[in-house]
């Protein structure tokens, strides 16, 4: 599950560097100036901070960041299909052994951080085992925790050592790789390298203010300086704002909600890019409120959601419905569902379960059990223009079955500390390159390991456990889907969630006479570092 509430605890530590960062800045850019006409410039506006660029804090965790590199990259020539995980810092492809518990990495020579210092295996052990110190209070640990220890036999080789079999492990090789002398030990949100990132990528930070990031071309880059020159990105949080900038030439391109990009698509010049992803969104059930104790009562709601309604109205129709948070992005999807029913049938067939579950409709509509109302707090970031939406419709729906839903718009700081009694319109999706990490954030029993958006209505079913468990300690492909289907199959009979959809990411930009690799399939996170902008290093001046 996504941890965007440790997005806030980092923000605020880059806020608090933001005088003393616009201090020591060379002059130049603001928010109110309008893009560069230099032709080897992008810039772009993005509702991220700016000033939180640790790897071992999350940045680029999944493979694609300007600044850092990790040993394997994301590639694939569209977003039809999972991209293939390639050499990026490694020299070549992992070499698994001991029935799936070693994995060997031999490390590319003569690679140099931004600060000129040469790259090895020990960058690559201290970023790892930074992510796994608990002092780093590191917001992705959960996903490392299956390595027992890296090992460093020599410069150019990397040997991870994991507890038990693991079939995904490549893909927590994509981590970003920080120089070991810089990478210290404490909180990683108060880590100089988010204000101060030092990487192997094509691109090194040339500035930083409070709400401006300046990107330029790093040129002894090993695969030879990149064309585009700067990338400055801006931190705009508001959608509007955010569309207002691009239309008005102030920036060359944004991530848009879907119905805000549909508005300006085609308008002088701008064109709007929409990109398959893993990203689903849906709403927590959690488990100690009446309603969504049973079940039941559970299936009940899933079935009466209309999903596709939610993807052509709130969605414009760039969104794919789904089930369970193992999206039909994954090979281990299984085409289940709550019932065969279709259209009014599914609703008619909702309120049969909820009748049953012993829950009655009142002379005001709204269904009690036991004296006690069928209602449920429906929690979403205020800031957060496309879950308000989602998180509205999603109410009208269920109000339709006799369930009061009541909105509440807060700040995840607000948010968190409620979760296990309060719904919450979740993303997830945020390493889309293995199934495992997803499924098990999601569906497993919680543990004292579990972050705090991992299954957040503290949802418990053993047979569930069994099959994430099974399929996780496995490196046989073929068994580890055989277990993930078997998750879904009881998943459908007793959900944790209502999954609504996947996303198709949509981003609005203007045209600046470059040529790039298109876009992948993308993980929760986007914006600026991702749709056409996922490559930059690779853009080819036409």
């Amino acid at each position: 599950m996504v941890r965007t509430a440790n997005r806030t605890t980092i923000a605020a530590a880059a806020a608090a560097l933001g005088v003393a960062l616009a201090g020591c800045s060379a002059p130049g850019g603001s928010d109110g100036d309008t893009a560069s006409s230099s032709t080897n410039q992008i810039t772009l506006a993005d509702a991220e901070p700016v000033g939180q660029y640790y790897p071992v804090a999350g940045y680029g965790a999944t493979g694609v960041s300007p600044v850092f590199e990790g040993l394997l990259r994301p590639s694939a020539p569209n977003d039809k299909e999972l991209p293939d995980l390639a050499p990026a810092l490694a020299e070549s492809k992992p070499k698994v052994s001991d029935g799936g518990k070693t994995w060997t990495v031999r490390l590319k020579k003569g690679v140099t951080f931004h600060d000129g210092s040469a790259f090895d295996s020990k960058d690559v052990a201290a970023t790892y085992r930074a992510v796994l110190d608990p002092k780093s209070a590191s917001p992705i640990a959960d996903d490392y925790r299956l390595i027992d220890e890296v090992v460093t036999p020599d410069p150019s080789t990397v040997v991870f050592r994991l507890k038990a079999p693991n079939g995904g492990f490549a893909s927590r090789l994509l981590l970003g790789i920080a120089p070991s002398e810089k990478v210290t030990s404490g909180d990683a949100a108060n880590s100089e390298l988010n204000t101060k990132p030092v990487g192997t990528g094509p691109f090194k930070l040339q500035r930083l203010a409070p709400n401006e990031a300046t990107f330029v071309a790093n040129d002894k880059y090993r695969s030879g300086k990149p064309e585009v020159d700067k990338v400055v990105i801006r931190h705009v949080e508001d959608d509007n704002a955010r569309m207002q900038q691009v239309v008005s030439g102030q920036v060359d391109g944004s991530a848009l909600p879907p119905r805000l990009a549909k508005s300006v698509d085609g308008r002088d010049g701008l064109k709007v890019t929409g990109v398959r992803s893993a990203d689903w969104r849906g709403v927590s059930l959690p488990v100690s409120v009446p309603i969504t104790s049973q079940p039941e009562t559970r299936r009940a709601l899933n079935i009466g959601v209309d999903r596709e309604a939610l993807v052509e109205k709130v969605l414009a129709g760039r969104g794919t419905p789904e089930v369970s948070p193992i999206t039909k992005v994954f090979p281990q999807h299984a085409d289940v569902d709550f019932t065969k029913a279709k259209g009014a049938a599914r609703k008619a067939e909702a309120e049969k379960l909820l009748d049953e579950a012993g829950w009655k409709k009142g002379a005001d509509g709204v269904r009690t059990k036991d004296g006690k109302r069928a209602e449920l707090t429906l929690a979403y970031p205020a800031s957060d223009t496309l879950r308000r939406e989602l998180a509205s419709a999603f109410a009208d729906q269920l109000r339709g079955l006799g369930v009061n839903v009541k909105l509440w718009g807060g700040s995840w700081d607000d948010i968190e500390p409620k979760m296990r009694t309060t719904a919450v319109m979740l993303g997830g999706g945020d390493n889309p390159y293995t199934v495992d990490t997803q499924a098990h954030r999601a569906l497993h029993s919680r543990g004292s390991a579990s972050g705090p958006f991992d299954n957040p209505g503290n949802y418990k079913n053993a047979k569930v456990d069994a099959a994430l468990e099974a399929a996780q300690s496995t490196s046989d492909e073929t068994e580890a889907t055989k277990q993930y289907r078997a998750a879904q199959d009881e998943y459908v009979k007793d959900p944790a969630y209502v999954v609504l959809a996947t996303l198709h990411h949509t981003y609005a930009s203007r045209d600046k006479g470059f040529s790039g690799p298109a876009p992948i399939v993308e993980p929760h996170s986007h914006g600026t570092t991702w749709g056409p902008w996922w490559s930059l290093g690779a853009w080819k001046k036409n």
